[in-house]
């Protein structure tokens, strides 16, 4: 299993050899090559080995790669920390990771909560000297690579531990979905604290032997740059391409950097269809969809190959068991794209646990040791996987129907006069729940009636699917990520 980078353990064994000069990474005018990305933090894995974990000050920085790769060198977990996380949950954090110390960027100041933690600071420049390759860890591929934590919306944010063989199986997955190379130079402006923009989004072209530039943070300038400039794939959410998709009528620049693009992805959350085919016709290329979590890295993926239609994520990644399953647990075998049931996995991409949560973790599983995913989804006839919400808000049970908000959602996007959608249940003592749209209008002062949305998702979908209730706001409340915090939609 180690080394998990192989063009760092060459470039160690042979600091002059042409893979040490390769391009590894780079931030913004920052850059480090292999040889320089793999003394650096050999030399910084030798500082912080021995460690229990250490903690991460998650910046989007090239401080941030370097000091989790030292840790990944020095069989060393690293909980990264989202620097825009309040001091409760910073604090609720530090106390259930318990890391040893926290390295971080020179010159960032960190809030008050981190009291005496030891500070280790993150120095990019090469050294002179590094240690041997043969010097570094090899902890096997069972132990922890990262504590990553949850989100929280259902209680304090739960440390995901994740091994050093979900990062190698999920990456090999991707590379093998995506035909993924060390030719390819990857370009997003994702954060670093959490599995899309880390794991994915540096890991992943490292993994590979490939680069990547990072824009600090998303621009739709910084977009048509990189990749007219050389750059073969772009990771994004669906914020960033519903603004790509918005740009793209006036921006000719960006027309011609996309259309050059060797493959675009987005995940996180659901992409939009209407989105999807706004950059398809501009551009002649797809946005591939993926599907994955914390707790299990990546399990489906749209193959580069597969002309598969929008708004599917895909079909298992080589190594993914997935099932879906009905409320009792009772395995659904149709492949209608109809019947909706819980997304379960299993495979090498899971993780072991949630950190000092054992109670957790046994309700995570299912007794046959399958991981109870909380996403509902259907497939069709091909095996695809089309994701229709989170089992906590996003089924709504309504007239005896199962029905997944996500399609409504898409359905709703598609009148010119919806900018932004989000769909919720409320309580119904007819139907059980009854459909609520919440919707940012095109044209705040003329908002398309609710009347006119009902008929409009009715004739897309089936009658029982229309909203009853029609909700406009300013903006939809999202959160770092992008995903649309239901939560805090409130029918007040």
């Amino acid at each position: 299993m180690f080394p998990l980078f192989p063009a760092l353990t060459e470039a160690l064994a042979d600091p002059d050899g042409a893979g040490a000069r390769r391009p590894a990474l780079r931030f913004g005018d920052r850059s480090l090559t292999y040889g320089e990305l793999a003394a650096t933090a050999a030399s910084l894995a030798a500082r912080v080995g021995g460690a229990d974990r250490v903690a991460v000050w998650a910046t989007p920085t090239a401080e941030t790669a370097v000091a989790v790769v030292a840790a990944l060198l020095a069989g060393v977990p690293a909980v990264p920390l989202n620097p825009r996380s309040g001091e409760g949950e910073l604090a609720h954090i530090l106390s259930d990771s318990a890391p040893s110390l926290v390295l971080v960027a020179p010159g960032d100041e960190l809030p008050p909560v981190f009291g005496p933690l030891e500070r280790v600071a993150v120095d990019v420049r090469a050294p002179d000297r590094a240690p041997p390759a043969h010097g570094l860890a090899d902890p096997g591929p069972e132990a922890p690579a990262f504590v990553v934590y949850t989100s929280g919306t259902t209680g304090p944010p739960k440390g995901a531990v994740v091994p050093r063989r979900a990062v190698a199986a999920t990456l090999d997955a991707l590379a093998d979905a995506w035909q993924w190379t060390g030719d390819d130079v990857l370009v997003h402006g994702l954060p670093l604290f959490h599995v899309h923009g880390l794991i994915l989004g540096v890991l992943g072209p490292l993994r590979r032997g490939g680069s990547l530039r990072h824009l600090g943070r998303f621009a739709i300038e910084g977009v048509t740059r990189e990749l007219g400039g050389g750059a073969t794939m772009l990771f994004g959410v669906p914020t960033m391409y519903h603004r790509i998709a918005e740009a793209l009528p006036g921006d000719p620049a960006l027309v011609r950097a996309l259309a050059g693009a060797r493959l675009l992805v987005s995940g996180s959350a659901a992409l939009p269809v209407h989105d999807h085919e706004r950059i398809a016709a501009a551009t002649g290329r797809r946005v591939v969809e993926r599907y994955g979590m914390t707790e299990t890295l990546m399990n489906t993926s749209v193959r580069v190959d597969d002309a598969s239609r929008a708004g599917t994520v895909g079909v298992p990644l080589p190594g993914v068991g997935l099932r879906l399953v009905e409320e009792d647990g009772t395995p659904i075998g149709a492949l209608d794209g109809e019947t909706v049931g819980e997304i379960q996995v299993s495979g090498p991409n899971l993780f072991t646990g949630y950190l000092n949560r054992p109670e957790a973790t046994a309700e995570a599983f299912t007794p046959d040791g399958w991981f109870r995913t909380g996403d509902m989804a259907v497939r069709d006839p091909g095996g695809q996987v089309r994701i229709v919400g989170r089992k906590a808000t996003d089924l709504i049970k309504s007239g005896g129907h199962k029905i997944g908000a996500g399609e409504i959602e898409n359905a709703l996007l598609e009148h010119p006069g919806v900018r932004e959608a989000a769909v919720t249940g409320e309580p119904d003592d007819d139907l059980g729940e009854r459909i609520v749209a919440w919707i940012v209008p095109a044209d705040p002062q003329d908002p398309p009636s609710a009347q006119e949305l009902a008929d409009h998702v009715a004739g897309r979908l089936a009658p029982h699917k229309r909203p009853r209730v029609v909700h406009h706001l300013d903006a939809l409340p999202r959160n770092d990520m992008g995903k649309i915090m239901k939560r805090a939609l409130t029918h007040g």
